[in-house]
């Protein structure tokens, strides 16, 4: 095997097995950053809707109740869940893969009763009061599954519909009935925003992210490969070329053959010069042999 093909061959080896080192400890990191990133963006999506069911509680809901009062109806608009729910609904648009859900365990709006799942993120809430939010994984239907969750407590204007059915609107009773919604006590957590998204976006995200950085990592491969064998050729390979050209030729009996040039201070030098040294002892010592004959 050639010097350049050894060189290659050895660059090779010691590459792949750097990035294969790489890629598992990237692909990791690359995992957490996108499962991170996803986070961000449903902590995002959350703070949007708590706006969204602030501005329904203090600005929508003062302008529809006139309304309400006026027409003897209930409208939903003035609800803070299902102002953030609609709101959500626009938003799913662009992000289809995120999902939110203000869960409740005793809900007026059927749609927002918890599931057993979500019932256990209510609860953890409950037992542990000074938590604010919460993350974990679950297995969904569609598979693994993300969630992030923050508490809903009970606040003061809450009470004039959930306290007690007689004090509920008559139009809200119309819609919801009388069995679901009431007896909260203000103050207490009563539902949970929860966003969640499939595991498998962090994943596609990561897995993009993982592949394009193997392309990267094989155009560096190839660039450095190629300038490397570049630079052996010219600083070690050629010069070792003419040197075997050179000692086959006076293997041969061919004395006059010129001498190498000697460029550099480097050990290629030191060995062209030592070779030329070596060549003119060998004429010397031939011409002396020579004239000893005669």
């Amino acid at each position: 095997m050639r010097l350049l093909a050894k060189f290659s061959a050895v660059f090779t080896l010691v590459f792949g097995l750097g990035s294969i080192v790489i890629g598992y400890l990237s692909y990791h990191l690359l995992q957490d950053g996108a499962r991170q990133q996803v986070l961000d963006q449903a902590r995002l999506m959350m703070q949007a809707m708590l706006s969204a069911r602030d501005y329904t509680s203090v600005d929508l809901k003062p302008l529809l109740e006139p309304m309400e009062s006026r027409d003897q109806s209930f409208l939903p608009q003035t609800v803070p869940a299902f102002a953030a729910a609609e709101n959500f609904r626009f938003l799913r648009a662009k992000f289809p893969d995120y999902n939110y859900k203000e869960a409740a365990l005793n809900p007026t709006n059927p749609r927002n009763r918890a599931l057993d799942w979500e019932a256990d993120v209510i609860n953890a809430f409950r037992q542990k009061p000074q938590l604010q939010q919460l993350t974990g994984e679950r297995l969904a239907a569609t598979g693994q599954s993300l969630y992030l969750a923050q508490p809903i407590r009970a606040g003061h204007a809450c009470m004039e519909c959930h306290s007690l059915p007689a004090q509920a609107p008559a139009a809200m009773l119309d819609v919801y009935g009388r069995d679901n919604g009431f007896g909260w006590k203000e103050g207490d957590v009563i539902a949970a925003q929860i966003i969640s998204v499939p595991e498998s976006l962090p994943l596609q995200m990561a897995n993009n992210e993982f592949r394009a950085m193997l392309l990267y990592l094989l155009l560096i491969f190839l660039a450095s490969l190629v300038v490397l064998n570049l630079v052996l050729y010219y600083t070690i390979a050629k010069p070792a070329e003419r040197l075997s050209a050179m000692a086959n030729r006076i293997s041969l009996g061919e004395l006059n053959v010129p001498e190498l040039p000697v460029k550099g201070n480097d050990e290629i030098a030191d060995l062209a010069e030592s070779f030329n040294r070596m060549r003119r002892s060998l004429v010397t010592a031939m011409k002396m042999l020579g004239d000893e004959d005669r």
